[in-house]
């Protein structure tokens, strides 16, 4: 840390801050391979006309599907044709945008495949109403007349389940049509906070001066020195400050999209339509908010013993993931050997899971680095049928990187055997399950680390590690789902959200949930203006439940051995061949039932008992 100065306390804005490398200066082994997709951009271009040119292919099955099972057949297999090639399609713009954000060209592509995607969906929206019109009699009755569409089955009792949801013909071709403008706001807030952003310079906890990023703001998160945090915080929510009025509409009209479509389908909420989609009752989505809210003693408890331990008079936000029991500067993690280390803490998933690590890492399915005008965070692609999916990182040889290596991983491999064992229309998974593989991974992975821990210090920071997993996880999300559901239940009222009450109504949860022993800053309370997943529709409540969940089936891997991992792997594989609730229950976790997710809460209070006890 170097000494603290009225210089050194503000901003930087230098000639030599030191810039992000560009993507042509990383090594090929650590930038995904995009061949995989497609070998050349001209392939990409003849799929895409292929697309345009069997579009007016629709129009032959319309007013026909209760025909006969075999035109019924026919139009199936001819939409799965068409929307394997768009799924592919857009899988290939999408990362090559992601990889430069700059770039006109990949940006053009990613415009277009959405643009056809959305005619696509306008010239098959007949499908789903016509579906509907059909007795349900004469329907299973034409299923169970043709082997090949029993395949179908669940797909089709699941649309059943929406039909009070399903518009008439034309209605539904309208709010196709409307589907493309829809993700106005999340494009422009995207392209605003990943391309468009400028952030102040800083001074760094080595002295230099460099430009903020995503990636070395949460890298200074994590850093010792405190006035550095505080700067980085500072510099990086300034212009989300500054661009508060703008990210203040976005926002609005983010959550108006979502309002209409609901109202459209004659849902009671925006909520309601968001859930329903997975068969989740909001019951699950109220029971998670209710129980953390009985739960909230153990984060006030960390909340109290961290601000003793690091020994300052007030806890701020940017205390809240440096760790406080490494004295000396934080061990670096390269890449190469964190591949290694969560091989190592896989090894009780067996050879098939640990052979398809292997694969994912040797072929370049990861891109590793942060460079000049790459999509920030970390993601894993989905599954593509037919391809392999694909992580995006921004590696910055943190512990808290391999991390999400292990959690993207999670994703990766989730993704790759449900896309090798399940039919297209079920070669995918919903959200509700995907963040059990991830954190199923992240919770293996603290173990092996604690296990192999070489003394009382590093035993404590990793203690400490699963105590941030748990308040990022768990109760930061489910404060985020809070404030989401607020959001939202305020606007479908008709009352106004302007940025000063977005940034009250922030205030009050935060400090709710984080309770009296931390200060919050007035940059923390823009926080809403920043965090994108607030643009992805009740998606965060699902981290929270998927944690408590992954924390199961980890304690059923690590004590029953074989059976159990079979049963996990067999999740992995289930995609949406089922409900995700019937799914999870299969692999041994009722969701039905309050109990995962209060474990979470009774889990911290031991680790807050074990880190005492070493203290």
């Amino acid at each position: 840390m170097f000494p603290f100065n009225e210089k050194n306390h503000k901003l930087f804005t230098m000639p030599e801050i030191a810039s992000l490398p560009v993507r042509e200066e990383i090594e090929e082994k650590y930038k995904w391979n995009l061949s995989d997709i497609y070998s050349t951009e001209e392939e990409w271009e003849k799929d895409f006309q292929w697309v345009e040119d069997n579009l007016d292919g629709y129009k032959k099955f319309i007013g026909k599907l209760s025909d006969s099972s075999e035109t019924l057949l026919a139009c199936f297999k001819f939409d799965d044709e068409i929307g394997i090639k768009i799924e592919r399609l857009y899988l290939y713009a999408m990362l090559a945008k992601d990889s430069d954000m700059r770039v006109q060209k990949y940006q053009a592509m990613n415009e277009r495949i959405k643009s056809l995607y959305s005619r696509v969906s306008t010239v098959s929206s007949f499908i789903r109403p016509e579906l509907l019109q059909i007795p349900d009699t004469k329907l299973f009755g034409m299923i169970n007349a043709n082997d090949e569409l029993k395949v179908y089955e669940h797909s089709i009792k699941n649309l059943l389940r929406t039909k009070n949801h399903t518009l008439s013909k034309p209605e539904e071709e309208i709010l196709a049509l409307a589907g493309e403008i829809s993700q106005t706001a999340y494009n422009s807030y995207s392209m605003f906070t990943n391309a468009d952003v400028k952030f102040p310079g800083v001074k760094d906890d080595e002295g230099k001066n460099v430009e903020m990023s995503h990636a070395r703001f949460y890298a200074a998160m994590y850093s010792k020195d405190r006035y550095y945090r505080e700067r980085a915080f500072k510099a990086y929510l300034e212009p989300y400050q500054e661009y508060a009025n703008t990210l203040t509409t976005l926002f609005n009209g983010n959550l108006k999209t979502n309002i209409f479509f609901a109202k459209a389908r004659k849902y009671n909420s925006a909520r309601e339509a968001s859930l329903d989609t997975n068969n989740i009752p909001v019951s699950v989505y109220d029971k998670l908010v209710e129980e953390v809210n009985n739960n909230l003693a153990p984060m006030h408890r960390w909340a109290s013993l961290k601000k003793k331990l690091l020994g300052v008079s007030e806890m701020h936000p940017y205390d809240v993931y440096v760790t406080v029991f490494n004295s000396i500067k934080e061990k670096k993690y390269p890449y190469e050997d964190a591949k290694n280390i969560v091989l190592d803490a896989l090894q009780l998933m067996g050879d098939d899971y640990l052979n398809s690590l292997r694969t994912a890492f040797e072929n370049r399915w990861v891109d590793v680095y942060e460079t000049k005008a790459k999509k920030s965070g970390a993601y894993s692609s989905g599954t593509t049928y037919g391809v392999h999916p694909y992580v995006l990182l921004n590696w910055t040889d943190l512990l808290n990187d391999v991390f999400t290596l292990a959690h993207e991983m999670g994703h990766n491999i989730h993704s790759y055997y449900t896309g090798k064992t399940q039919p297209f229309p079920y070669a995918n998974y919903s959200i509700f399950l995907a963040e059990v593989a991830s954190t199923f991974n992240e919770s293996l992975l603290l173990d092996y680390l604690i296990a192999n821990s070489e003394s009382r210090e590093e035993k404590l920071y990793l203690l400490e590690k699963y105590l941030n997993n748990i308040t990022s996880t768990v109760y930061r999300q489910v404060m985020f789902a809070e404030f989401e559901n607020t959001v939202y239940t305020k606007t479908e009222k008709g009352e106004a959200l302007t940025k000063d009450i977005l940034c009250e109504l922030y205030r009050n949860v935060y400090q709710k949930y984080w309770g009296p022993g931390m200060v919050m800053n007035k940059e923390e309370e823009y926080t809403w203006a920043r965090v994108p997943h607030f643009y992805y529709n009740f998606y965060v409540y699902q981290y929270a439940t998927g944690f408590a969940a992954s924390e199961v089936l980890a304690n059923k891997v690590k004590n029953e051995g074989a059976p159990a991992v079979k049963s996990y792997l067999d999740f992995l594989k289930a995609g949406s061949s089922d409900y995700p609730i019937n799914i999870l229950k299969n692999a041994g976790v009722d969701m039905n039932s309050p109990e995962p997710v209060i474990s979470v809460a009774n889990k911290m209070n031991e680790i807050l008992d074990d880190m005492e006890n070493l203290l």
